[in-house]
């Protein structure tokens, strides 16, 4: 099971490397300057380690060290019901394994969109979890596997009260997930790269591609704006290791989609 190199996609099982990835080739991503290069999960193994440490009371965040093709790093939510993977990375190990079954394990995984679909087979089957996707999304599932389930429309319920939000824009079934116990009650979004947390954390911002820096059009951020609005949440939980919207994440939405718009116009 080959894994490009470049965005952490996980292919099915081929005795060569594939001639390509497509998920690369998109507009929305690239080839490495140095052309398609491929990896595999023994060699990351013996290269590269997990990081595992708390984001917030019953959140953790899961992210390897050193960085590893697009660098995110997955969320695990600890519910009473069961506990949510949110997003995934290439990298799984017995030592990731036995940290995530101390703190509980994995019911149920969901993942924002394709560039970070990474091993989610090798997740899904270490413990026993489905992994949901949008069905919008379907042409870009490198390793098919019959633990992955495609929800279609715009809502769809997880265990512990947590909710995926389809919004779209950077990919046609483009998903949030919003964790109403997060942010100590307030609740919480863990937006991917969906909603993008910038530099300046008061703000997100919203791409068709963000390597390639190709903007959406009003009426797309229009409509991601209006997906999340009627959930409260008061803290965003970008992709990556502190890319976080501490506090007045609602209203941070709110003045960046005007903000976006307003320099379109």
């Amino acid at each position: 099971h080959f894994i490009c190199a470049t965005c952490g996609s996980q292919f099915a099982e081929t005795e060569a490397p594939p001639t390509s990835c497509p998920i690369c080739e998109d507009e929305r991503q690239y080839v490495g300057w140095g052309g398609q290069r491929w990896t595999t999960l023994d060699a990351l193994q013996r290269e590269y380690h997990n990081v595992i440490k708390p984001e917030e009371p019953g959140l953790t965040g899961i992210g390897s060290h050193p960085t590893f093709a697009i660098g995110q790093r997955a969320l695990l939510v600890r519910t009473g019901e069961g506990n949510v993977l949110w997003d995934c990375i290439s990298l799984l190990d017995p030592p990731t394994i036995a940290a995530v079954n101390v703190l509980g394990g994995i019911a149920a995984i969901a993942i924002s969109h394709p560039h970070y679909y990474s091993s989610m087979v090798e997740w899904s089957r270490a413990f026993g979890a489905p992994v949901y996707l949008h069905a919008a999304d379907r042409q870009w599932v490198m390793r098919p596997d019959a633990n992955i389930h495609f929800w279609e429309g715009e809502t769809h319920p997880l265990p512990g009260g947590l909710t995926l939000l389809r919004c779209g824009g950077h990919f046609a079934g483009g998903t949030v997930l919003h964790w109403p116990a997060g942010a100590e009650g307030k609740g919480a979004l863990l937006a991917g790269d969906i909603l993008q947390v910038v530099s300046d954390r008061r703000y997100v911002s919203f791409m068709y591609s963000y390597p390639n820096l190709i903007p959406l059009p009003a009426a797309t951020v229009r409509q991601i704006a209006a997906r999340v609005d009627p959930y409260p949440f008061d803290r965003i939980y970008g992709a990556w290791w502190e890319r976080v919207v501490a506090t007045d994440a609602k209203a941070s939405v709110a003045r960046s989609a005007a903000r976006y718009i307003a320099a379109l116009g």
